[in-house]
């Protein structure tokens, strides 16, 4: 009898051992929480194509369009974790790019954390801050211009002139308000805060901005332009940074009201442009030197509630809420044969391979 029960124990043992052998392991838990990285550190926490449900099947050819396309970085995060991270054509980790135009909103940015620091307002007009005489326009047109309107892009000064923004260049086109034009003016509003905040640009940027989210990189003035060069991850972390509606962690770097108005149509002319940030999902826009309306999304193949900073050679920010997205890509111009300063053919191309990745 003692034998028989001893039998049945280990049987039982048996049974229940290779039952839990034979079970699988729960997949790892879609990661829910909001991540940052590190300020002062090179981690950052990554998660898998296979752990969000995405196509495997379809990264490596969206990795062979980019490099096919002079990519040099791309990243994806969702929720703050790296997706995706690759280094091409001859690119690294630590290489330094430039932003070009998508550094734009950049200076929308920290024009946002001026005035919530109450050094600026936005409605006010750019004499109040950089004096009279900053344009060749008579003083009544002159102070018809805001510092929303250089945000906005609707100044009225002349955009044919070039990328001069010296007093003589600055030359009446329209009343303020009533012209979008795509134009370098916009630069003008790193001189209001500087002159604000009693501070240099470079200065109030670093400490209000870079430093406080772990980005690196410098200004570069490149004749009359003022360009941001810096690796890839700090362009992700900026996307990071708005992604989370303003915050680092626990710090407020800039307003969500702010950021709320600044990705919204901040004119009446073209509906795709916030304060230097591009929309898509909206039913019009219109294109830099250009006056004309086209119809229709601005990205068709991106989600409707995408927003984007874009740059000359196909520098792209793109940030998609509803998706818990932020896509990063530098490189050289996708297609040299129809470069743009913003929008490109190669924005829609791009979305088709991501969607193929993440639906």
């Amino acid at each position: 009898m003692k034998t028989l029960q001893i039998c049945i124990i280990i049987i039982f043992g048996l049974f229940f051992c290779c039952s839990s052998n034979d079970t699988p392991k729960d997949p790892e838990p879609t990661p829910t929480a909001l991540y940052f990285p590190p300020v002062n550190s090179n981690t950052w926490e990554t998660t898998s194509v296979t752990n969000l449900g995405w196509s495997e099947s379809a990264l490596q050819p969206l990795l062979d369009y980019l490099e096919e396309k002079n990519t040099k970085g791309f990243m994806i995060l969702y929720n703050g974790r790296i997706v995706v991270e690759s280094y091409l054509n001859g690119h690294t980790n630590t290489s330094l790019w430039y932003w070009a135009s998508a550094g734009k909103i950049l200076t929308s940015t920290v024009s946002g954390i001026a005035q919530d620091e109450g050094l600026i307002n936005l409605d006010d007009k750019v004499s109040d801050y950089l004096g009279t005489g900053w344009t060749s326009e008579s003083l009544d047109k002159e102070n018809l211009i805001t510092c929303k309107n250089l945000l906005s892009m609707n100044s009225g000064l002349d955009d044919s002139l070039g990328d001069d923004v010296s007093p003589a260049n600055l030359q009446y086109k329209a009343d303020a308000g009533t012209r979008w034009a795509y134009h370098n003016v916009y630069v003008k509003m790193q001189d209001v805060v500087a002159a604000a905040s009693n501070q240099t640009w470079n200065n109030y940027f670093n400490t209000t901005l870079r430093d406080k989210i772990g980005m690196s990189g410098n200004w570069v003035n490149l004749n009359d332009l003022s360009v941001y060069w810096s690796n890839t991850r700090s362009m992700a972390r900026f996307g990071l940074m708005i992604y989370a509606k303003g915050k680092w962690n626990d710090t407020q770097i800039v307003s969500e009201s702010f950021l709320n108005e600044a990705t919204n149509t901040s004119q009446n002319i073209n509906q795709s442009y916030g304060y230097l940030w591009w929309l898509n999902g909206k039913s019009s826009y219109h294109l830099p030197g250009l006056q004309l309306e086209f119809n229709g999304t601005l990205i068709p193949n991106a989600p409707a509630d995408m927003y984007a900073a874009l740059g000359k050679n196909d520098q792209k920010i793109y940030i998609v809420p509803s998706k818990k997205l932020v896509i990063v890509r530098m490189g050289d111009v996708a297609n040299p044969d129809n470069p743009t300063f913003a929008l490109s053919g190669f924005d829609n191309e791009l979305w088709g391979k991501i969607n193929l990745l993440i639906n």
